[in-house]
This record gives C-alpha cells, structure tokens and sequence, in this order.
C-alpha cells in the first residue's frame, strides 16, 4: 500500500484512480474506498493528501487541463508558420484525449454540473485553462486569416467545433461500435480518425493554393 515516504508517486496514483472513477460515476457516485483501493493506497492516506472528495475532484481537473494546456502550449509557442502550427495543435489535442480517454467524460460532467449551478471548479478551470487556450488559438486563427492562409471563419463558432470533432469521437465510442461494428477505441482506428479530423480541419480552414500566371496568390 502506498505510503508517506512516497508523496509524489501516491498522490500521482491517487489522481489517476480518481479520475477514472469520477469519469464513470461523476463525483455523486464515486467512492473513495474505491479510489484508494484502485490506486493501492490506504484511505487514511487519500484524505492526508486530499481532505475531502470535493478536493480529490478539483485536484484531478487541475490534473487534466493543466496536462491539456501544457500539451497545446508546446505547440503554439512555436515558430511554424499558421498552416503548420494549426494543424500540429490539432493533432497535440487529439493526441493528448487519445493518450487520456476520461478528459472527455470529465469534461461533460463538469459542464453539466456547471449548467446545474452545482460545480464549484468550472470559473477556475475557465480561468486557468480554456480560457487561455481559446484565446491563443482565436489569435492563430485570425493571424491566418489576415495573412490569407485561412479562409474568415469565426473562431466563437470554429474552435468549438473542430473540438467536438475529437471529443465527441471518444465520448460516443460505445455507441458508435454498434452502429459501424468495429472498435472505434483500436489503434488502427483511432489513428484513421486522427487522419480524417486533420483531413477535415484543413478543408474547412485553409484557402486552396491557387496561383495567377504571374504566380502569385490571387
């Protein structure tokens, strides 16, 4: 059982079991006996780092969307042209809900507790995360389109639903399987939907390179 003298590799445990039990049960269903037993701990030892299960939630949304941002921000504190870096920040999100496939169901709950009034941690995490992510990526978008790489898209409509396009993906995955008959979830899969979001983004965004007879971009 995880100890004291391991704080960083049972606290990491710790978050890695609980997410995967709010992601299932939201925190009104989650257990922590069932958490701590997951993540091979005592219980005494959860709540000496996490004094309640409220807290254990904030932690492991703070865990989560500090992962996202860090994965994103890689990208778009690049040097690569708009083209580029658009895209390469698409494939880092899509990548980063591949490698964490509870960031969607976490994400949904949080924001259906937050449209009940009952979600104490979605101003933070707003704050903290989506905000700054949206506001870099609605800054590529119109450093794009003034350099007319992108067509004029409004980033308060595209930037959400170029996000569906890979949260959805995983979110629905169950029933999806029953209606295509195969696993959506299967590596072969996951990286043909990889290709076709990329595939799609560049159709609805980019301008054709097309080209006068002075060779020039009209």
């Amino acid at each position: 059982m995880g100890t004291r003298g391991q704080p960083e590799e049972s606290r990491a445990a710790i978050l890695q079991a609980a997410a995967k039990e709010f992601a299932e049960h939201g925190i009104a269903g989650a257990r922590t006996d069932a958490i701590a037993r997951q993540a091979k701990v005592n219980k005494a030892l959860l709540y000496y780092y996490f004094k309640d299960k409220e807290t254990l939630y904030g932690a492991v949304l703070d865990s989560a969307f500090s992962g996202l941002k860090a994965t994103v921000f890689q990208v778009l504190d690049s040097d690569q042209p708009a083209r580029e870096k658009f895209l390469s920040y698409v494939g880092a999100y899509f990548d980063f809900v591949a490698a964490n496939q509870v960031y969607p169901k976490l994400m949904q709950r949080e924001m259906m507790r937050a449209r009940e009034g009952q979600s104490s941690h979605i101003d933070k995490v707003i704050k903290n995360y989506i905000q700054p992510i949206y506001m870099r990526v609605g800054e590529l978008l119109r450093k794009g389109i003034a350099e007319g790489e992108f067509r004029p898209v409004e980033p308060a409509h595209f930037i959400p639903s170029m996000i569906s396009m890979i949260v959805f993906y995983f979110s629905s995955a169950p029933v999806m399987q029953k209606i295509v008959r195969f696993n959506p979830l299967a590596p072969e899969r996951i990286a043909e939907r990889r290709a076709a979001v990329l595939d799609f983004v560049s159709a609805a965004l980019f301008r054709p390179e097309v080209r006068t007879s002075q060779g020039a971009r009209p």
